[in-house]
């Protein structure tokens, strides 16, 4: 019999890079892939980002569930994260799948992890292990980490602590940044066809910038709104560069970062623009033209230096991630955080930038992950590994 998988996704992000692992799953004769939606995705205040799924020509498989978590205005992460576990329990009770593969640290996703736990139903994990100091993401994704049976981190650091973290060697396997992979395979769009798609012509021959910031969560984190303020002030010191500004994330603070770039976008209409989510193709694409990405997601960290694109890294949120030579980080100034973006457009830096290796690049990554979840022995009992 197939073994039943069920894919979860939650947001833009995650759905960009489980892509092709959904793909192949879809494909092979040995699994059975249900995929259930949930968080950003149906979410009208965050993008309706199903809408993107279901758009998406290249995938072969119908969303088996459609799960809401959040209401029409932003609330406590905890109450979120009470109605995950809700709606994911009496989903898994009716249909109940042989593994749950999550992706990542977001709060929904642990939610959907403790249901899966509860029910002593086997989860795959994919990205364990990282850190993140400046946010909650860091010890959601833990907690993910010491509920699952098999684990799929990017890069040998990650796959390291997890072994110390208490998992077994035979279950980790350092397979590589689905970032990584996807930066190397997905056609992209000509930036003829970026900008035609955006609808903003300074895509197709001028210098863009990429800007996505979200809130940091972890404790005594700073004010978003400020933080977005000052990256904001530091953008408008660049009038010769197009920013393009996408929508910030569901944790709390994440409405403010977002109404800043979308003000700053409203104001300066001649080189900047808002869109709350490219896409996944789009976003790629523009990741492999843009002269700079600036703010700080786990995006201008992870997935920059397979193109070796400048970036600048803004505060505390991504403390911990390796980072590379591409990678400028700065404080959340707006004389440091324009500082950074003068020095990542400086010919010189665009140079050393295209010399960066990648931590992440791990060759097939989507194909060793669904050969793992069709040969792994989820049968057997997970332990707590004492690394010496």
């Amino acid at each position: 019999m197939p073994r039943t998988v069920t894919a979860v996704t939650s947001t833009r992000a995650d759905y960009g890079l489980l892509r092709p692992v959904l793909r192949k799953l879809a494909a092979e004769p040995g699994i059975t892939l249900r995929v259930a939606v949930t968080g950003a995705h149906l979410c009208p205040w965050l993008g309706d980002t199903v809408r993107e799924i279901e758009a998406d020509e290249d995938i072969a498989f119908c969303i088996d569930a459609r799960l809401a978590v959040f209401t029409e205005t932003p609330e406590p992460t905890a109450q979120a994260i009470a109605r995950a576990v809700q709606a994911f329990d009496a989903y898994f009770a009716g249909t109940r799948p042989d593994a749950v593969l999550l992706l990542g640290d977001r709060f929904e996703i642990f939610a959907v992890a403790a249901a899966a736990a509860a029910r002593h139903i086997p989860i795959a994990h994919i990205s364990g292990g990282d850190v993140t100091a400046g946010a909650d993401d860091d010890f959601y994704r833990h907690c993910i980490s010491q509920m699952a049976a098999l684990h799929f981190p990017s890069n040998a650091e990650s796959a390291a602590r997890l072994v110390r973290m208490g998992a077994a060697p035979q279950t980790v396997y350092n397979v590589g940044g689905l970032g990584d992979e996807n930066l190397r395979t997905m056609p992209p769009l000509s930036r003829a066809e970026l900008a035609q798609g955006t609808g903003w012509p300074a895509l197709e021959n001028g210098a863009f910038g990429l800007v996505t910031f979200h809130p940091e969560t972890g404790a005594g984190a700073p004010e978003p709104a400020a933080q977005a303020a000052a990256l904001t002030a530091a953008l408008a010191r660049f009038p010769a560069v197009f920013w393009v500004c996408t929508g910030s994330n569901a944790d709390e603070g994440g409405a403010a970062c977002t109404a800043a770039l979308r003000a700053f976008a409203a104001a300066h209409p001649q080189n900047a623009g808002f869109v709350q989510s490219l896409g996944a193709r789009r976003y790629l694409s523009a990741l492999r033209y843009a002269a700079v990405v600036v703010g700080n997601s786990s995006s201008g960290v992870v997935e920059t230096p397979t193109f070796g694109v400048p970036a600048v890294n803004i505060g505390a949120r991504q403390v911990g991630r390796p980072v590379c030579q591409n990678v400028l980080c700065c404080g959340a100034a707006p004389d440091a955080i324009a500082a950074a973006i003068g020095e990542a457009l400086s010919p010189g830096f665009a140079a050393r930038a295209r010399q960066a290796v990648s931590p992440y690049r791990g060759g097939d990554t989507s194909g060793r992950i669904v050969q793992l979840l069709k040969t792994f022995d989820f049968s057997r009992p997970r332990v707590f590994f004492d690394a010496p």
